[in-house]
């Protein structure tokens, strides 16, 4: 059909250019980038489509200018979690929402829970249950608690379990029923540990296995993956990398090499949906912050392709999609 204006009716020219403008696509095509710092912190939200290479287009803002806040999503909703927004010194508890649908700023969810304000902690989930993993606490406390919301409905976050060791900056990633972090910062070093749970069910975690770095570790690493398959790339094991490494997610075992990212980059964006992944901005190995956006195919192996730009370079941020967990 054709829609209406108020002066009469659209043409189908313009109708369909509305369409192609509009940011949801149908078949989990959007991701969303949400926060950062570019030398200062930030509130943007920007998105593409991972259907269409191209540049970040505007989507709104954040309740605030603030670093390390990070994004779960349902199929329906972006939400994120903590953050910084006056320095490392402050971090917060507000969690926060836009829905994938519609373009425009975030609304506040609730909170984390009592006494863990936080930024940096690894989130991920289902369509009914997104967790936050982790985090840092101030400049030097590390936590291992796990918390969780209900993501189709506002509120404060209650409490899942523990990771097998305290971390933030760690990747993190899920199918529908399981969520993995990979890597992190421990109080004054960095671990290979990945560590997972069940969803659906309240626990602790569960040792996964290790990634591919060396004995120092890996913290700053971008996560995302299919269904079936998990996929982390960049990051830092003291020196800035740029390896991609993957993990069957229904199985316990250390990561396998994938390929190559088009820079060394640590503490990028990472965003999928059932068949690709993209990984935003971060800070490189020629100590600059980038704008750069990679993409690669999940179920294949191979170097990242060049897929546009951010609106501007950034780090320190997180995102997600809808299309979490490779559902569609």
């Amino acid at each position: 059909c054709i829609m209406p204006n108020f002066n009469g009716v659209w043409s189908l020219t313009t109708q369909l250019q509305y369409v192609a403008d509009w940011p949801v696509a149908p078949l989990s095509d959007i991701a969303l980038f949400g926060g950062g710092n570019n030398s200062s912190f930030v509130n943007t939200i920007e998105f593409v489509k991972f259907s269409s290479a191209g540049n970040g287009v505007d989507f709104g803002d954040l309740l605030a200018a603030q670093e390390g806040a990070t994004c779960a999503s349902s199929t329906t909703r972006a939400i994120w979690g903590g953050g910084e927004a006056d320095g490392a010194s402050n971090p917060q508890n507000v969690i926060q929402f836009v829905n994938f649908s519609s373009a425009g700023n975030t609304t506040d969810f609730g909170d984390l829970t009592a006494n863990n304000k936080s930024s940096y902690t690894g989130s991920a989930g289902s369509a009914t249950r997104s967790l936050f993993m982790g985090g840092i606490t101030n400049s030097s406390a590390v936590i291992d608690v796990i918390q969780f919301i209900n993501p189709t409905s506002a509120g404060d976050a209650s409490d899942f379990g523990n990771l097998t060791v305290a971390k933030g900056t760690s990747g993190k990633l899920s199918s529908p029923t399981r969520a993995v972090t990979g890597g992190g910062s421990p109080s004054g070093t960095r671990t290979r540990t990945m560590d997972y749970v069940t969803i659906a069910s309240a626990g602790n975690a569960s040792d996964f296995g290790d990634l591919l770095a060396g004995g120092n570790g890996t913290e700053g690493t971008a996560g995302g993956g299919s269904s079936t398959r998990g996929i982390f790339a960049g990051g830092s094991t003291g020196s800035v990398i740029n390896v991609i490494q993957y993990i069957t997610i229904a199985s316990t075992g250390n990561t396998s090499d994938f390929g190559d990212l088009t820079e060394y980059r640590v503490q990028p964006c990472g965003a999928s949906n059932s068949t690709k992944m993209v990984a935003a901005g971060g800070f490189n190995d020629s100590n600059a912050i980038t704008n750069t956006i990679d993409s690669f195919t999940i179920a294949s192996t191979g170097d990242a392709s060049d897929f546009g730009d951010l609106t501007s370079v950034r780090m320190t941020f997180d995102g997600c999609s809808d299309g979490h967990g490779g559902v569609q």
